[in-house]
C-alpha cells in the first residue's frame, strides 16, 4: 500500500529522509480495526518524527501520521482517536498513561491507505463532516479543545492570546475561542498570517513579541522558545500560560521572577481522550464550526505538504487525501 514513512532519522535535514512509496498492509490483530484511510492530516510531530525525537532508529521503518478518517470493515465511517494506552487495563484519561503513546510513535501511523488501531479508538464521524474536515480534529483541534476547555478554566468575555497565527493548533484556538465567546488575540509573523487570524475570527492581532494594548487573562503556547518570554509578559497577574508544545525549541528562559510574584500558573496540556475528542465532534456537528484547512494534497504528493510545514507556509491544517 502507499504511504509516506521513515526509515533512518535526520535531525537537521529532515525531508531528505521522508518516503512516499509501497508499505506492507496492516494485517488483522484481535481487538483492533483496519480503517480505510481517506483522509489524513499533517502535524509538527511527523516532522519530530523524521528528525528521530521520540521515534528511535530501532522502531523503523515507521509509517508517519497521527490523524484520520476514513472506514471501517463494515462501511462505517469513523474518526480515529491517536491516543494508544499502553498500561494492560489502563481506566481513566489515557494521556496520563505513562506507557501511552501516539500513532506512528510505537504502531505504524495514519499517511498511509489503511491504519491498523485498537477497536476503542474509532468512532462516528458524523455525516455533514467531510473526511478531510475530520482528519483535522484528532490531534491538533483535540489539542486546542483541550487547551481552552479543560486546562484553562476560562470564562466566556475574557482576553487569550494565541502565539503564532497560522499553524493548525493555533487556528484551531481562534475558531473555538470565538464560538466559545472569548476575546481572541494573535501574534503572527507576517502581514498575510494576521489578516488571516482575523479573517478566521481573531479579534486583534499583533507583530510577534509586540506590546500588547492590556495584559491578558490566558496564552495558549504552542511555539516555545521564540516567544515565551512574551508569552509570561503579557499575562494578567493570577494568568495562566497553557503550553503543549514548543515548535522552536525547549529551552526557553522560565521568567521565574515574573512566575511567582504575580502568581501565573502554568499548565501543560497534551492532546486528548477520546471522550473530550467526541464532546468536539459534537460541537462541530452542533455548531456548523469546521477546520481551517489550508491545502488538500493526494498522498502521493506528501513531500509538498511536508515542505510546506517545514518552510511555515501554512494557514490552517494541511491534509492528504487517499
Amino acid at each position: 500500500m502507499l504511504a509516506a514513512f521513515v526509515s533512518t532519522p535526520s535531525a537537521d535535514d529532515p525531508l531528505s529522509v521522508l518516503e512516499v512509496g509501497e508499505r506492507p498492509a496492516p494485517e488483522a490483530r484481535d481487538g483492533w480495526v483496519t480503517v480505510d484511510v481517506k483522509a489524513a492530516s499533517l502535524n509538527h510531530h511527523d516532522l519530530f518524527s523524521l528528525r528521530g525525537v521520540g521515534l528511535p532508529q530501532e522502531r523503523m521503518p515507521m509509517t508517519l501520521g497521527c490523524d484520520a478518517a476514513g472506514t471501517d470493515p463494515d462501511g462505517n465511517e469513523v474518526i480515529v482517536h491517536a491516543v494508544v494506552p499502553g498500561t494492560p487495563g489502563w481506566s481513566g484519561d489515557e494521556t496520563l498513561d505513562p506507557k501511552r503513546t501516539l500513532l506512528s510513535e510505537l504502531h505504524q501511523g495514519t499517511l498511509a491507505e489503511q491504519v491498523l488501531v485498537p477497536a476503542r479508538n474509532v468512532l462516528p464521524k458524523p455525516a455533514d463532516l467531510s473526511f478531510a474536515e475530520a482528519a483535522c480534529l484528532p490531534t491538533a483541534w483535540l489539542t486546542a479543545y483541550r487547551m481552552l476547555f479543560v486546562k484553562a478554566g476560562l470564562q466566556p468575555g475574557q482576553t487569550v492570546l494565541v502565539q503564532g497565527a497560522s499553524g493548525g493548533v493555533a487556528t484551531a484556538l481562534i475558531a473555538l475561542g470565538r464560538v466559545a465567546g472569548y476575546r481572541m488575540w494573535v501574534t503572527g509573523r507576517s502581514e498575510e498570517k494576521r489578516a488571516a487570524a482575523l479573517a478566521l475570527g481573531a479579534d486583534q492581532a499583533f507583530e510577534t513579541g509586540a506590546r500588547l494594548p492590556g495584559r491578558v487573562d490566558a496564552v495558549m503556547e504552542t511555539v516555545g522558545k521564540a516567544t515565551w518570554s512574551h508569552s509570561v509578559k503579557s499575562l494578567k497577574p493570577g494568568g495562566v500560560i497553557v503550553t503543549s508544545g514548543a515548535t522552536t525549541g525547549f529551552d526557553p528562559s522560565a521568567e521565574l521572577n515574573r512566575v511567582f510574584f504575580t502568581q501565573l500558573r502554568v499548565i501543560g496540556s497534551t492532546m486528548g481522550t477520546r471522550t473530550e475528542l467526541e464532546q468536539l465532534v459534537q460541537l462541530c456537528a452542533t455548531t456548523g464550526l469546521r477546520p481551517q484547512i489550508d491545502v488538500e494534497l493526494p498522498l502521493a504528493q506528501a513531500r509538498d505538504g511536508f515542505e510546506r510545514m517545514l518552510e511555515g507556509r501554512t494557514n490552517g491544517k494541511i491534509v492528504f487525501t487517499v
